[in-house]
């Protein structure tokens, strides 16, 4: 169940080939059925990539009164348990599907539905009783959902995916100048921003509600600033062993083959071993490897395979990925500058041979302090003090005297990117080590015309995320770092490109570490246990003593990453030139050509790693041709 739009039209604009075409937009999250809810003024669709209840979990799907039908892309797992007291009720079923528990619970608890699911959602609610639209996405935002609001004729759009939202008639094609710089500065856009100036994401956690043509957003969860002061280390590691373990096998709910991203870190490597408990065939595990050996995981990957007796299977990434680029282009409806979409959709399409549902290890770096830039924030402090902020400009100018690596990381890498972060406004304060264009490159690379004073400004200051950092002073030392991270980062990064490139292959990613009792419990946990020293991730690390063997354990941290900056030079040589050629750089009216030209020419010739900008400005530019102009319907 994996693919929904639809809208609601007090003036009729779309029929139902209109919603057909929307659906089929988004055939590949749900290749194995489709269905229609269409009065006119309404119009409910569904893509199904049958999971649970293979024979009649047909959708979209109406209560039991037959006065609420509902469109729902996700998991809940707890369903079993909603079922029964609905039952006790007086419901009576015609599924076995989580998909009618949903649309029934609603219809019995209105709005407050919402905050009784455990699991990955977007849904899309019509209530004739009512002449009410509710969408609803979990509280991680997991699951994506974008909306279209027409404030002047009322109507509102929504869809899984943004190509899903432009097949409706006339729907307006406009950047957002806004969203663009934050592409670039952060290479992804926040929520509720969307590349598209009229077209919005519905934020995790977060209900919608239309109702004669206006619309109202609330929010209905966020991590409680409940931080436990006198916590006792062998309790809290019972609980969350128990948390951990009870997340893993709630998510084995499947009728079709399943399996796991297993990367050889610790959070993929800690899912396989829950796993590996409640599964009476050995666990399917898949990896991606790469020919440049400070890339590639698989040895790591392999030996928690041979620790847990997985059926492993690996596949190698190549350099030659310009048809991939291109591919992906196509899926990306809205441009990530993330390098790891390449491998994430290739160890997705590695697993969709064998399994339709894998679990995925994300989340734990954001909730459990994984991060490097977590130490280098706290190492920052000390050269925060206005006396010695002259020195961030002497130590960005000394490193970049030296070449960059082509390794993945190292000393020299650490050390540039470190500086790069001092470099950018000491009061963005944990979002600067996530910046790749500061306030002087900006200056540099942006056109007149689309330079504003406020892309200069300090994040902190801009919306949204001047209201996530006023929510984040709840915290206290680097909880209050995960916090943004978890709104920010994970959300509209990590989360966008495993649901992208899992969905690509019509394949289901489910997130144990990101149930929410997790999440709870993990921001109740003291700041000082997240991260000792130079040590990521220590009560992580201490918990999973004696379970995952003690070289994953121990293991730095490596992230999931490809080695672009090296290919640009070689492979992607020319895609590069072509894609940022002098005259479509100039054609955009966006970019001053000579400062695209110049760090082009810096990277090929090893004087500077610019593969971050050149990759994001890749990427859009990518986009702007597939996306930005209207096809022709003849």
């Amino acid at each position: 169940m994996c693919g929904i739009c639809g809208f609601v039209q007090p003036q009729l604009r779309a029929d139902q080939a209109d919603l057909r075409r929307m659906n089929d937009r988004i055939v590949h999250r749900g290749p194995d059925d489709d269905g229609f809810h269409f009065t006119g003024e309404v119009g409910l669709a569904a893509r199904r990539l049958s999971i649970i209840d293979l024979q009649t979990g047909h959708q979209p799907l109406s209560s039991a009164s037959g006065k609420c039908w509902i469109t729902y892309n996700g998991e809940v797992y707890n369903f079993p348990r909603l079922r029964r007291e609905l039952e006790a009720d007086g419901v009576r079923f015609r599924t076995t599907t989580d998909t009618e528990v949903l649309v029934n619970l609603y219809e019995r608890l209105g709005l407050e539905f919402v905050e009784h699911l455990i699991g990955m959602f977007a849904i899309g609610i019509y209530d004739h009783r009512n002449k009410r639209l509710v969408l609803a996405r979990d509280r991680l935002g997991i699951k994506p959902l974008y909306y279209f609001h027409d404030p002047t004729g009322g109507s509102l759009v929504f869809g899984s995916e943004i190509k899903s939202i432009l097949e409706y008639p006339d729907m307006p094609r406009e950047l957002d100048h806004e969203a663009l710089d934050y592409l670039l500065s952060l290479e992804y856009v926040p929520a509720p921003l969307s590349i598209f100036r009229h077209i919005r994401k519905l934020p995790a956690g977060h209900v919608l509600v239309w109702e004669n043509g206006s619309i109202r957003i609330h929010r209905y969860w966020d991590v409680a600033a409940a931080e436990n002061t006198q916590p006792r280390f062998v309790d809290e590691k019972e609980k969350f062993l128990a948390l951990l373990e009870d997340a893993v096998q709630c998510r084995l709910i499947s009728d079709v083959p399943l399996g796991a991203f297993l990367s050889g870190g610790i959070d993929s490597s800690a899912i396989v071993a829950m796993m590996s408990r409640h599964t009476q065939d050995p666990v399917q595990t898949f990896s991606i490897g790469f020919e440049e050996k400070s890339y590639s995981e698989l040895p790591w990957s392999q030996k928690v395979a041979d620790t847990f007796h997985t059926r492993h299977y690996t596949r190698n990434l190549e350099p030659d990925i310009n048809e991939l680029v291109l591919r992906l282009a196509d899926f990306m409806d809205e441009p990530l500058g993330d390098f790891s979409n390449f491998p994430t959709y290739l160890v997705s399409r590695t697993a969709r041979e064998k399994v339709t549902v894998v679990l995925s290890g994300d989340g734990g770096d954001e909730i459990f302090g994984g991060y490097e830039h977590y130490i280098a924030q706290r190492m920052a402090r000390f050269l925060d003090p206005a006396p010695l902020r002259p020195l961030h400009g002497i130590l960005a100018g000394i490193t970049h005297l030296f070449p960059p690596s082509t390794k993945k990381k190292g000393m020299v890498n650490r050390i540039k990117r470190f500086s790069e972060g001092l470099e950018n406004p000491w009061n963005q304060r944990h979002f600067r080590w996530m910046l790749f264009l500061s306030p002087r490159a900006k200056s540099r690379l942006y056109s007149a015309d689309f330079l504003k004073p406020r892309f200069l400004e300090p994040l902190t200051r801009r919306e949204p995320f001047a209201a996530h950092f006023n929510q984040s002073e709840r915290f206290s030392g680097i909880n209050r770092d995960l916090y943004l991270d978890l709104k920010t980062y994970l959300t509209d990064n990590i989360l966008v490109k495993v649901d992208r490139m899992s969905m690509a292959n019509s394949l289901e990613a489910r997130v144990p570490l990101l149930d929410h009792r997790l999440v709870e419990m993990a921001f109740s946990l003291p700041a000082d246990w997240k991260v000792q020293g130079s040590a990521t991730k220590w009560f992580f690390k201490q918990s999973m003593q004696g379970i995952l063997p003690q070289a994953v354990i121990q293991r730095r941290k490596e992230g999931f990453s490809i080695p672009i900056k090296n290919w640009l030079r070689t492979d992607l040589r020319e895609l590069m030139l072509d894609t940022l050629s002098n005259a479509k750089i100039a054609e955009s009216g966006l970019f001053q050509p000579q400062a695209v030209q110049r760090m082009i020419n810096e990277h090929l010739r090893g004087k500077q790693n610019h593969s971050h900008r050149l990759w994001a400005l890749i990427q859009f530019n990518l986009w702007r041709e597939r996306w930005l102009t209207p096809p022709r319907r003849g």
